[in-house]
C-alpha cells in the first residue's frame, strides 16, 4: 500500500474497539500516536515552528564562494544534537527483538485457583504485546543464531499490568540469581578480543557449563533444535519460574505457564540457521512481520501446570528450582486460554524497543513463590530499566497501563504525568488517595509462614544436577539426538582450549555414554569408556519437538519458492499457485531474472509475463520452507545450465524440505538430488520419494484450489501440500542423503 493512503493501525483498530479493554489500549497509544503520511504534514522543529530548508545550514555565502557556518542556526543545531542523542543503552542481554500486540482470552476460568481476572473472567479479551528476542547477541546480530529465544508478554489488564518474562525453554542455566552475572560474563564475547559475537561456541562459555554442574540440563536443550527455530510464529513460551496462585478463599497454590504454538514447534537445520545468519540476518523480525500483514495471525493455547500448596514436596526434584521442569506425566498441563498477535508495531523503538518487563508486575491473585532465581530478577529487571529508559519509564506509551496510576512518585527526568493537589505523601490532612482495601481490588501479599537459619544454603534436591538433563535427552527422537551430537561436536570444536572440549568430553559421559563417545571423537578429547552416572532410562512426554505439531496439518504462512524461466508451463505455475494461497501459504515466483519471464507459447511482445519476486541471485532456499518447479521443456533446458539453479534445489533437499516437480522439471529434479534410494514419477503416477513429489505427467484435475493434506495422497497437490505441511523430512536424513549431496 502506498505510503500516502496508510492510516494508522492504532486508528483502524479503534473504530471497533470503543468501550473495551482492548480499545482503551489503543485509545491510549493514540493519545501519542501521529502519522507521518499525513498530507497536512509539514516538517517543524520540535518547539512547533515550520521549516522551510532543513537541507542547508545557515552559513554566510554567495553565489561564488561558500563562508563559515553560522552558530546561531538553531534549528540545524537542534536537528544534529538530537540525532546524536538518539541510542540508548541497549539492553545486556535480550537486546536484539521483535514485537507485536495482541490479545489473550480465557476459553475456561481458573477460578478455583485464583482472584485474578485475567485468568478468571472469561468474558475479558486482555490487551498484550510480545516481544521475542535472541540472548546473548547484540542489537546489531542475526536473528537465526544458535540462542535461547526470550518470550516476554505484557498483559494490560484492568488491575494493572502483569508481565511473563519468560523464554522458549522451560529450565534455565542457574538456580540462583546472584550467578547471573557470571553466566552472563561468560556466555557474552571474551572479555579480551570482544569475540564471537551472538554464540556460545567458545571456551568461557563451556569452560562454566562444565565447572556449573546446575548448568548440565539447560546446555542441553540450548544444544537441541529449540535453539534454532524456524519462526518466532512457531517457538514454545514458558514463564520458566514458579509462580504462585491465590483464590477468593485465600487457598494458594504454585503454578508454571506454558504458551503452545498453533503452527506446531520447528525448526531449522543447523546449515540453514548459518547460512541464514548471512543472507538474511533479519529474517525472523520479517517473517512475524509478514504474517501479521497478510492477516494470518500467530496463535498460541496457553496453559497452566498447577500444584496445591502442601503437595509441594512431593516429588524428587525441588519445584522452585529454574533448572528443573515439571514432568507433564506428573502435573499435566491445562490448556485454558488463547493468545493471538494480530497487530504489528508503528514503530519499532517507541514500542518494541523502549517496552519494558518485569518479573515484579503482578496483578491481584497471582504472586510469587521462594524461587531464588525469581526473586533475583524481581530485584534485577526493575534496575536494569532505570538505568535503559528513565525513573519514568513506565510513563511510556507502550509500558503504561490502562487502569487508573496514582501514587506519590513524583519527578525524575522525563516526567510526564501532571499531578494537581496540594500534598503528595500518606498520610495526610486531606485523606486524599488513601491505601486501596482488599475488598476495592488491593493486591494483598500471601501471609506465608517462613522458618529457617539464615546462612548461603542450597537444599538438597536442588544440588541434584543430573536427572533432568538424562530425562531431556532420553525423550528425544532419533534425529534430535542425531542434531544434539553435531552441535555440540560445532560448538566444543570452537574451542580452542583443550581443557574445555576434553572436560566436557568428560561431562557429556555423564549424561549417555553413546553421545559422549561420539561426540569426543569428533572434537578430539578424550573417548569415555564408561558412563560417568548410569542413565536412568526415563523419558518424558511432550519435550519432544516431534510430539508438539499441529492438530491438523497446515502449510499457513510457508513460504514456498517456484522457480521459473522463459518457457515454463503457466497451467502448472498457475495451479499451483492457486492452490498455495488458497491453504494461505505464500508463493514466491523465482526468475533467471527479476524482469518478466514469458510462459511457453507466450510472445515477449504481447507485454504480458509473469515479473517474479526475486532471481535466483537476489534469494535462496533458505529462505523458503519448500522449492517447486512447474516444468515446461524451454524453461527446465534453460535451468538444467544454471548451477545457482541446481544449487537451489540441491540445498533445499539437503535441509530436508519437500521439493514438488511436474512435467519436464522431473528431471531437474533428478539431476540435483538422484540418490540410491530416490525414486522419481515417470507417469501421471504421482510419487513421494522422502518429500520429494513428482508427477512427470500432471493430471489437470489435480492443479484445484480444494486441497486435503493427507499421508500417502495420489492427488499431486494433495501429496505435495502434505509434504510442506511436515516441515522436515527426517528420513531423508536418517539415510544419509544431505551427506552426500554438495550444497
Amino acid at each position: 500500500m502506498a505510503p500516502s493512503v496508510v492510516s494508522s493501525g492504532l486508528e483502524k483498530l479503534q473504530e471497533t474497539l470503543d468501550g473495551s479493554l482492548e480499545g482503551r489500549k489503543v485509545a491510549d497509544l493514540s493519545k501519542d500516536t501521529k502519522n507521518y503520511h499525513d498530507p497536512k504534514n509539514r516538517i517543524t522543529t520540535d518547539y512547533g515552528v515550520k521549516q522551510e530548508n532543513t537541507d542547508d545550514w545557515l552559513k554566510v555565502a554567495t553565489e561564488d564562494k561558500t563562508g563559515p557556518m553560522l552558530l546561531e542556526d538553531h534549528a540545524a543545531r537542534e536537528k544534529i544534537n538530537r540525532f546524536d542523542h538518539e541510542r540508548i543503552p541497549e539492553r545486556v542481554v535480550h537486546a536484539r527483538g521483535a514485537g507485536a500486540f495482541g490479545t489473550f482470552k480465557m476459553h475456561k476460568s481458573l477460578a478455583e485457583y485464583t482472584s485474578a481476572g485475567v485468568l478468571s473472567d472469561t468474558s475479558r479479551n486482555t490487551p498484550l504485546f510480545l516481544r521475542f528476542s535472541t540472548v546473548l547477541g547484540s542489537r546489531g546480530s542475526a536473528d537465526t543464531v544458535r540462542d535461547v529465544r526470550g518470550f516476554a508478554v505484557k498483559f494490560y489488564t484492568d488491575e494493572g499490568n502483569w508481565d511473563i518474562v519468560g523464554n522458549n525453554i522451560p529450565v534455565f542455566f542457574i538456580q540462583d540469581a546472584l550467578k547471573f552475572p557470571d553466566l552472563i560474563h561468560a556466555g557474552k564475547p571474551e572479555p579480551d578480543k570482544e569475540v564471537p559475537q551472538a554464540q556460545s561456541a567458545h571456551n568461557n562459555f563451556w569452560d562454566f557449563q562444565y565447572l556449573h554442574t546446575e548448568a548440565t540440563h539447560m546446555f542441553m536443550w540450548q544444544q537441541s533444535d529449540r535453539a534454532i527455530p524456524r519462526s518466532y510464529r512457531m517457538m514454545q513460551g514458558f514463564g520458566v519460574n514458579t509462580y504462585t496462585l491465590t483464590n477468593d478463599k485465600g487457598e494458594r497454590f504454585f503454578v508454571k505457564f506454558h504458551f503452545v504454538p498453533q503452527l506446531g514447534v520447528h525448526s531449522f537445520v543447523w546449515d540453514e540457521a548459518l547460512k541464514l545468519a548471512g543472507q538474511d540476518p533479519d529474517f525472523h523480525r520479517k517473517d512475524l512481520y509478514e504474517a501479521i500483514d497478510n492477516g494470518c495471525f500467530p496463535k498460541w493455547d496457553f496453559g497452566v501446570q498447577i500444584i496445591p500448596e502442601g503437595k509441594e514436596n512431593d516429588f524428587e526434584f525441588d519445584i522452585l528450582d529454574a533448572t528443573k521442569i515439571w514432568p507433564e506425566e506428573l502435573v499435566p498441563v491445562q490448556m485454558v486460554g488463547e493468545l493471538e498477535l494480530n497487530r504489528n508495531v508503528d514503530e519499532y523503538f517507541t514500542q518494541t524497543e523502549q517496552v519494558a518487563f518485569c518479573t515484579g508486575h503482578m496483578v491481584p491473585g497471582i504472586g510469587f513463590s521462594d524461587d531464588p532465581l525469581l526473586i533475583g530478577r524481581n530485584f534485577s529487571y526493575n534496575d536494569t530499566q532505570l538505568t535503559r529508559l528513565g525513573t519514568n519509564w513506565q510513563e511510556l506509551p507502550v509500558n503504561r497501563p490502562v487502569c487508573p496510576v496514582m501514587n506519590n512518585n513524583r519527578d525524575g527526568k522525563l516526567r510526564h504525568t501532571i499531578t494537581k493537589g496540594s500534598v503528595n505523601y500518606w498520610p495526610n490532612r486531606f485523606e486524599a488517595t488513601p491505601p486501596a482495601k482488599k475488598e476495592e481490588g488491593a493486591y494483598i501479599d500471601y501471609p506465608e509462614k517462613v522458618e529457617g537459619m539464615k546462612q548461603r544454603l542450597r537444599s538438597k534436591k536442588f544440588r541434584e544436577h543430573f536427572n533432568q538433563a538424562q530425562l531431556f535427552y532420553n525423550s528425544m527422537s532419533p534425529p534430535e539426538k542425531a542434531h544434539m551430537a553435531f552441535a555440540l561436536s560445532f560448538e566444543l570444536d570452537h574451542c580452542d582450549d583443550p581443557w574445555v572440549y576434553e572436560k566436557m568430553s568428560e561431562r557429556l559421559a555423564d549424561i549417555d555414554l553413546g553421545l559422549a563417545q561420539s561426540v569426543a571423537e569428533m572434537v578430539g578429547g578424550p573417548i569415555p569408556q564408561k558412563a560417568g552416572r548410569p542413565n536412568h532410562g526415563k523419558t518424558s512426554m511432550r519435550l519432544s519437538q516431534t510430539e508438539l505439531q499441529p492438530k491438523n496439518p497446515t502449510i499457513e504462512t510457508r513460504r514456498v519458492a517456484i522457480i521459473i524461466a522463459d518457457g515454463y508451463d503457466a497451467g502448472a505455475y498457475n495451479g499451483i499457485v492457486s492452490a498455495l494461497k488458497a491453504a494461505k501459504a505464500i508463493p514466491y515466483t523465482i526468475g533467471t531474472r527479476r524482469s518478466p519471464i514469458f510462459a511457453a507459447g507466450e510472445s515477449k511482445e504481447s507485454g504480458k509475463g509473469v515479473k517474479p519476486d526475486h532471481h535466483l541471485e537476489g534469494m535462496r532456499s533458505t529462505m523458503f520452507d519448500s522449492v517447486f518447479v512447474p516444468g515446461g521443456a524451454d524453461s527446465v533446458a534453460t535451468l538444467r545450465k544454471n548451477g545457482r539453479a541446481l544449487h537451489w534445489v540441491r540445498e533445499g533437499f539437503s535441509h530436508l524440505k519437500a521439493i514438488g516437480a511436474v512435467g519436464e522439471a522431473v528431471e531437474f529434479v533428478r539431476d540435483a538430488c538422484s540418490l540410491p534410494g530416490m525414486d522419481f514419477s515417470t507417469s501421471s503416477d504421482v510419487v513421494d520419494s522422502f518429500g520429494v513429489v513428482t508427477a512427470a505427467k500432471l493430471k489437470p484435475e489435480s492443479l484445484r484450489e480444494t486441497v486435503k493434506m493427507v499421508k500417502g495422497a495420489t492427488d499431486f497437490v494433495d501429496a505435495y501440500t502434505y509434504a510442506i505441511s511436515q516441515h522436515k523430512n527426517f528420513e531423508r536424513e536418517m539415510k544419509g542423503f544431505p551427506q552426500m549431496v554438495a550444497y
